[in-house]
């Protein structure tokens, strides 16, 4: 079975999550605010994926719709 790298860096933004939470579970007091950023990119990247593949998606239909409508005039 062939791995490609577009997996391995899928799974980099959940792992990213999971390492911080571990982090932050593990740390003391002051030591925990080390692991935020980690738990806001890796969220943030996991957010980002359908955002813009529904705006790719909405700005296809509307070029399709607009081309559409270039050929019926």
């Amino acid at each position: 079975m062939k791995i490609s790298k577009n997996a391995f860096l899928s799974l980099s933004a959940p792992f990213l999550v999971l390492i911080s939470l571990v982090g932050l579970l593990q740390r003391q007091d002051s030591n925990r605010l080390q692991s935020i950023p980690a738990l806001f990119i890796g969220s943030g990247l996991i957010l980002k994926g359908p955002i813009s593949r529904r705006r790719g998606r909405v700005m296809l239909m509307n070029s399709m719709l607009n081309s559409q409508d270039n050929y019926s005039s």
